[in-house]
């Protein structure tokens, strides 16, 4: 009996992804093949996939059939970065698929996300954490990628698309056009060189995706868009969506990863935003809204103030 349902076309699927009540015989079943058919199930209020708090050990996350690719990147990163990070990150327990549905069961990750505990944390916890996500990063970077080979698009084919995409995908944003005009001569001017080495990349470090407990990291989570490419890819979320212009947080993450003094420069943060443009899921008019930059009227300025070295540490 088929218990998870299927759509027509892109906005039947986006229908069913936001239906419990659709969704839950499926969920049911799932849970009852791995003997979780007791445990209490909660819908997480965030993401864009259907994932569930499985009683208090384990995650079930969904992906409707035509993002099984999305699926297997997971699968394979959480394997790949098992026990190699200094925080700990889910342990994939199963990987499968029901009525065409890839899921993924995972454990589930204790504490709370740092977007909800930025606001409570102390300077001397942000100093620590700051290091400690520095020293997090460094160590995904560091993860052999031999057993990864294919994992996400090709990198050099990936940025090359994207470059020449890059205004036309802003535009897409109803990015205004005063902003749209900057984005092909900034890249010109910016653009990232050839990667000496492509890493394991998150993608996507957000404090939306981090768990907390009093001030230490506790968790790091969502892999579903990780790939291979150039290492300073990941900071230009990092900037964003982390230390979101905290220029103390940024500075110390930074040099915890083993950036130099020195390296911590108006190129560094015109290359990430640069990278902020390439990215997959690039929005500059979100940016703005998100992180508003007062008198700003170039993307220049814009680097300075979300990826903020200046300042001291004292």
């Amino acid at each position: 009996m088929t218990t998870l349902p299927s759509a027509p076309d892109e906005a039947g699927w986006d229908a069913l992804l936001a239906d419990d009540a659709a969704l839950a015989p499926g969920v049911r079943t799932i849970l009852a093949r791995h003997g979780l058919a007791q445990e209490a199930t909660e819908r997480y209020d965030s993401g864009s996939l259907p994932v569930y708090a499985v009683g208090p050990r384990h995650v079930l996350k969904l992906f409707p059939p035509d993002e099984a690719e999305y699926a297997k990147t997971e699968a394979r990163s959480l394997a790949a970065v098992q026990d190699a990070l200094p925080i700990p990150t889910p342990r994939l327990i199963a990987a499968d698929t029901q009525d065409g549905w890839p899921y993924l069961l995972m454990s589930r990750l204790h504490g709370e996300r740092l977007v909800t505990a930025w606001p409570r944390l102390s300077m001397g916890e942000r100093d620590r954490l700051a290091t400690q996500l520095g020293e997090a990063v460094a160590a995904l970077h560091a993860i052999g990628t031999t057993r990864l080979a294919g994992l996400g698009p090709d990198w050099d084919g990936f940025v090359a698309a994207q470059r020449q995409s890059a205004a036309q995908r802003q535009r897409d944003r109803r990015l205004p056009p005063e902003w749209v005009e900057q984005v092909d001569p900034f890249l010109a001017r910016w653009m990232p060189p050839p990667a000496p080495r492509q890493v394991l990349l998150h993608t996507e470090l957000m404090r939306e995706h981090l768990m907390v407990d009093g001030g230490l990291p506790t968790g790091l989570f969502d892999f579903e868009p990780a790939m291979l490419g150039a290492p300073e890819y990941d900071f230009a979320s990092f900037g964003l969506f982390v230390s979101c212009g905290d220029a103390r947080f940024l500075r110390r993450a930074l040099q915890a990863y083993g950036y130099a003094a020195h390296e911590l420069d108006e190129a560094l943060q015109c290359r990430l935003m640069a990278h902020a443009l390439l990215h997959r899921y690039s929005n500059l008019r979100w940016y703005l809204e998100r992180l508003p930059v007062p008198g700003a009227t170039t993307l220049e300025a814009l680097a300075s103030h979300w990826w903020a070295l200046a300042g001291s540490d004292a």
